[in-house]
């Protein structure tokens, strides 16, 4: 008898919702990478979960008090820092994963030592905030979560706030506008970008198959 290879079961993903991410988006993105995501506010099917996405459209101060009112910080730092488990930020999610922005008071989760900071541009040719469009990667360290993009590859950004890494060895890839900055950043199994792959087509399609099929 010919034995039957059991079907490897479908990564899940646990999308937090705290009431300011681009969720459907980002689930049909997860769903076409084959993944199930799992829109969810709740710790413990977080906990279960094989990865962690956070996205993030919005206030910096608004998100943090939306964490805290959810009662997901301290869970979140727990599944980062104590649990290994692979969590990526988009977009304002990355920028929550650092330790404050220029966007308010409120202290971010700390699990990257990073500021978020406004883009200021001043002179005659000084350009419009916030950046919004297509706008090329350039890594600067080799990741699971870059494999198989393309030399030259290409993000949909939207943002007036942008991060500075204390540690180098953090940055990802970066971008630039004005002048160079953190497009993404990493740091274990905790990873950030600034864009938004889930409206990168093919580019954002192949970030998203990375961070399901390859990431810790």
């Amino acid at each position: 008898m010919t034995a039957v290879a059991t079907p490897t079961p479908a990564p899940t993903v646990a999308v937090i919702d705290y009431g300011m991410g681009n969720i459907g988006s980002i689930c049909k993105m997860l769903r076409v990478v084959g993944a199930t995501p799992i829109v969810t506010a709740d710790p413990a099917e977080m906990a279960l979960a094989d990865r962690v996405l956070l996205p993030g459209v919005g206030h910096f101060d608004r998100a943090m008090a939306n964490l805290h009112e959810l009662g997901l910080v301290d869970p979140l730092r727990r599944l980062a820092l104590d649990d290994g488990k692979a969590i990526l930020g988009i977009c304002l999610g990355m920028q929550l994963l650092c330790r404050s922005s220029d966007e308010g008071t409120q202290p971010g989760l700390g699990l990257i030592d990073a500021r978020v900071r406004r883009f200021e541009f001043a002179g005659p040719t000084r350009l419009k905030v916030p950046h919004m469009g297509w706008t090329e990667l350039s890594p600067r360290k080799e990741s699971s979560l870059l494999t198989g993009l393309d030399e030259v590859s290409r993000f949909y950004f939207v943002h007036s706030y942008f991060v500075e890494c204390a540690e180098p060895a953090d940055v990802l890839a970066e971008a630039t506008y004005g002048r160079p900055f953190v497009a993404a950043l990493e740091r274990g199994n905790v990873r950030g970008v600034q864009f938004h792959p889930e409206k990168s087509h093919r580019f954002g399609i192949q970030m998203f198959r990375n961070f399901v099929r390859q990431s810790p």
